[in-house]
């Protein structure tokens, strides 16, 4: 598994006018991260609030603490982050997608031949015993096999390569490998986070273990370039 933060947002702040515009001359104020920075200025643009009359939240992260309690999302959709994925199984892509305020573009079985791929062992396996485990890589084997032999009857047939593996892939494994680029604001980034790392009364995750190992990840990456965004995330051990 390898998730990749690739871009994020960033402001122009050389651009005349946009210091003064959203700096009080008589306040001097240190520059938050750019994520971080677009979401205030989103909050304060909605009040012309930009002296910082109030202590609690003259600072960013006292403002954006603020809109997180008051649930004032909304400004949290300016700034956004995408992550390229790869090592990481069709099954969980499968779930991934079902966060509809995310965007997607993932790697296609109907015009890449399924040899370029391994599979994925899901988390959850690592304590199967050893003569499971080499019955597990048999079938797996097999099932790659017959995706080959498929594809390759299918082309002798006339089919065209398309057509061949858009047929010979329903016999992949679900564990199979796929690579996928996800972008999103910091408000459907809150909403995937806040789902996927949650845990039980007993402490173990209630999502996909596959699932909360990438949001993990992504949850590490977002608290770097927006740290009081997510102030109110922990980061799993």
């Amino acid at each position: 598994m390898r998730v990749l933060l690739i871009a994020h947002t960033h402001i122009e702040r050389d651009i005349p006018g946009y210091v003064s515009h959203a700096v009080a001359s008589t306040e001097p104020w240190v520059f938050e991260t750019h994520a971080d920075e677009l979401v205030e200025q989103g909050g304060r643009l909605c009040y012309l609030s930009w002296n910082r009359p109030n202590p609690a939240t003259a600072t960013n992260k006292g403002y954006v603490a603020n809109i997180i309690e008051k649930g004032h999302f909304s400004v949290l959709e300016h700034a956004s982050a995408t992550f390229y994925i790869d090592g990481v199984t069709r099954n969980f892509t499968h779930e991934l997608i079902r966060h509809r305020h995310l965007s997607f573009s993932e790697v296609s079985q109907r015009y890449v031949d399924a040899g370029a791929f391994e599979f994925v062992e899901h988390p959850g396996l690592a304590p199967v015993s050893d003569p499971v485990r080499y019955w597990m890589q048999e079938a797996v084997e097999n099932a790659f096999d017959a995706y080959g032999t498929l594809v390759d009857d299918l082309n002798e047939q006339g089919y065209l390569r398309k057509e061949a593996r858009q047929a010979a892939r329903h016999v992949l494994p679900g564990g199979t490998e796929t690579k996928i680029l996800v972008t999103g604001n910091l408000r459907a980034w809150r909403d995937v986070l806040r789902k996927r790392l949650e845990l039980d009364a007993n402490g173990e995750p209630l999502a996909d273990l596959e699932f909360y190992q990438v949001a993990r990840e992504i949850l590490i990456e977002l608290k770097r370039i927006a740290p009081n965004a997510f102030q109110d995330f922990e980061v799993p051990a």
